[in-house]
């Protein structure tokens, strides 16, 4: 079992022992395990045997194991990498192939690891976690789950020889942060034993490691506080530029990096609250305030660039790269050999802007690339390369994948996916709902396939609202089939709490201002029957992780407005979850409910502590996952004990591995969305 959750069990035995099902929180435990085993068994009792579901199961796991899917790729000495799970490879291979194979219908893979293969010859449940290599080498360190949760083990592999490499760098399972700093060194942040962790399960000291010797002979670089979320270390390879920094985050919104040069350590003088990293030899700044230095103000939401070595030297000259507006934000930024890639968000749709730095100066151009949907940029290679793939989809175009090059707009499309549901009887719209405080908040609406004339049209409302997290437009398979052909109404809410809008729509919503995104939600709900779109009979309300907690608490506070919810792998007992998993972490979020002044605006909305048996609820189901090791399962196996116990209608279904995604190949990914989408069928057509 993880660290993370023997430390988890043992705040079990200290907390509320008002709580009648805090031993649901024991998570491999005989009784609670029993328990899912048992729940599990009604839910696929009811849901596996509605008329629509073994069509529905064949259909979606045909999807999402389809040769046809985009198979996407990043490249390292050469070769395109490219991680891939269909029906053969259950548990995925890693493969690559060459650029010019790539542009083929149906490249000649070669493949690296055979998880599934691995998995049965070391008689473990490997789920693949990533690769990292090292700059210009075949060497690289493998990261392998025990279940799909977030701690992994770390292996050296040679690319070269399809082989881990003997004697080579290997770390036991942790929730690690490792990065190369030569062939025979590593920055390592782990689990070194008591007191080297945070209170959010993180590693809290950075270490530097050499090629054969002991882990615990590893010389200190870096220590944060037992309170920080996390500390970490990585090295750029930029020849000229090759900055060794390591960054501390206090919190999810609140970081201090240092350079490292030798043994020295010298911080980077920036706002707590921004976020900062070298391109080349630039400073980069996210500000998420207003900063004013040098008798300068800087507005929230802008990125600044500075020459590196000036500014570390005390000099401030600031370019201003971006400055929002009331309708746009920055949506990411990626970087090529010679430019900036800024992928903008203007009222939740992109445009790409170009930025490069010549004589001292940044010249700016517009890209042309679709003006519509959602536009993702990611460059090949950011030290040898201009090129850069561009990603175009929207909710009913299938993706399609370009190779584009920085300082042209010619690009060459390299992969679509086929249509797979009938997007010709749908279409989109963007409306605007009024919040209870009179802020707009905008929302797409996605109508399926008419299910005849005056035949009731169920909707399905998606929502997050929090960590600054934008739900963009997307082409969804699973969707498509499963709920637009069916007749049924999709509709994304881009509540406050998100990063739609900047870090001023995520900042209104924190911690206090939570209930804004709540009113947020329940607004949108409303104007949807407001239109003749819907009605609460027909509605029905998802969302995942935070997600989760925003369905959990809307729920319990306006159950009249709905007729099925879906709840995934959610927060929902606000009163501990700072003392589970991850949880402490996110108090940067939500608050500290060890504070009674904070508690006293958590409690207000927290699910579990606010759902009664004296109201009438929609009927509910709740998934999460044994193996999430990320937000801990009891918080929903505890609220569906406790609103079964009250003499509500609940479904669970606890998949057995999966992480935080809920599921951790293709087919469990099936079986999870086909028991949804047959939940919300029943309950709403």
């Amino acid at each position: 079992m993880p660290a993370d959750l023997n430390v988890d069990l043992a705040a079990a035995d200290v907390a509320d022992p008002g709580d009648p099902h805090l031993w649901l929180e024991d998570v491999a435990g005989d009784a609670p395990l029993d328990w899912v085993r048992r729940q599990n068994a009604a839910a696929s009792a009811e849901l596996e045997t509605l008329p629509q579901f073994p069509a529905l199961h064949a259909r979606l796991k045909t999807i999402l194991n389809s040769q046809d899917r985009i198979p996407y790729v990043s490249l390292h000495c050469g070769y395109y990498y490219n991680f891939w799970r269909d029906a053969t490879h259950v548990r995925g291979i890693w493969r690559r192939t060459t650029p010019e194979q790539f542009l083929l219908a149906e490249p000649r893979w070669d493949t690296i690891v055979d998880v599934d293969r691995l998995a049965a010859d070391e008689g473990e449940n490997w789920v693949w976690a990533g690769a990292s290599f090292l700059h210009h080498e075949e060497r690289c360190l493998l990261s392998l789950s025990r279940g799909g949760g977030d701690a992994h083990v770390l292996r050296e592999y040679d690319v070269a020889t399809r082989s881990f490499v003997a004697d080579g760098f290997i770390l036991p399972e942790a929730k690690a942060r490792s990065a190369w700093i030569d062939r025979d060194t590593l920055f390592v942040a782990t689990d070194f034993g008591p007191g080297s962790m945070t209170s959010s399960g993180y590693p809290r000291i950075v270490k530097e490691w050499k090629r054969g010797t002991p882990l615990d002979l590893a010389a200190t670089v870096f220590e944060g506080d037992a309170d920080d979320l996390a500390v970490g270390a990585a090295k750029d390879f930029t020849p000229g530029h090759e900055f060794q920094l390591i960054w501390r985050s206090m919190s999810f919104y609140s970081n201090e990096l240092y350079l490292r040069e030798g043994v020295q350590l010298t911080k980077v003088d920036k706002p707590d609250d921004a976020t900062a990293y070298t391109v080349r030899d630039q400073l980069i700044i996210e500000l998420r305030s207003e900063w004013t230095v040098d008798g300068r103000s800087y507005p929230q939401g802008a990125l600044l660039a500075a020459d590196f070595r000036r500014f570390m030297q005390g000099g401030r000259e600031l370019a201003v790269l971006f400055a929002p507006t009331p309708t746009s934000s920055l949506d990411g930024v990626s970087a090529t050999r010679s430019a900036l890639l800024l992928n903008e968000l203007d009222n939740v749709k992109n445009r790409i802007t170009e930025l490069r730095h010549v004589d001292g100066a940044w010249q700016r151009r517009t890209v042309d690339a679709p003006a519509f949907g959602t536009l993702d940029v990611s460059a090949l290679d950011s030290i040898d390369s201009d090129q850069y793939f561009l990603s175009v989809t929207d909710f009913l175009t299938p993706t399609t994948l370009y190779l584009a090059e920085a300082g042209s707009d010619q690009r060459a499309q390299l992969k679509s996916l086929p249509a797979f549901f009938d997007a010709a009887p749908c279409t989109v719209q963007q409306f605007q709902a009024t919040s209870s405080d009179g802020t707009a908040v905008p929302y797409f609406v996605v109508t399926g396939k008419d299910a005849g004339a005056g035949a009731p049209r169920p909707a399905l409302l998606y929502g997050y609202g929090g960590f600054e997290v934008s739900l963009k437009p997307f082409y969804s398979a699973v969707t498509g089939s499963a709920w637009l052909e069916r007749g049924g109404i999709y509709v994304l809410a881009n509540i406050r709490g998100g990063g739609e809008f900047g870090p001023r729509w995520h900042q209104a919503a924190l911690k206090e201002h939570r209930q804004r995104a709540f009113d947020d939600f329940i607004a949108v709900a409303e104007d949807l029957g407001a239109r003749g779109l819907s009605s609460p009979r027909h509605l029905g309300i998802m969302g995942g992780s935070n997600g989760g907690l925003l369905v959990g608490a809307v729920m319990a506070q306006r159950p009249e407005l709905f007729n099925a919810v879906v709840c995934q792998v959610p927060l929902l007992d606000m009163k501990r979850y700072h003392q589970l998993l991850a949880g402490a972490s996110w108090m940067g979020e939500y608050g500290d409910p060890d504070d009674p002044a904070q508690w006293g605006y958590i409690s207000r909305y927290s699910p579990y502590q606010n759902v009664s048996a004296a109201k009438r609820y929609p009927r509910i189901l709740f998934t999460t996952s044994t193996r999430d090791d990320r937000v801990h399962p009891g918080h929903a196996r505890k609220m569906a004990a406790l609103m079964q116990e009250q003499g509500h209608d609940v479904l669970y279904w606890e998949n057995t591995e999966g992480g935080h995604a809920g599921a951790a190949n293709n087919d469990q990914q099936a079986m999870m969305w086909s028991l949804t989408y047959s939940f919300l069928l029943k309950q709403l057509s």
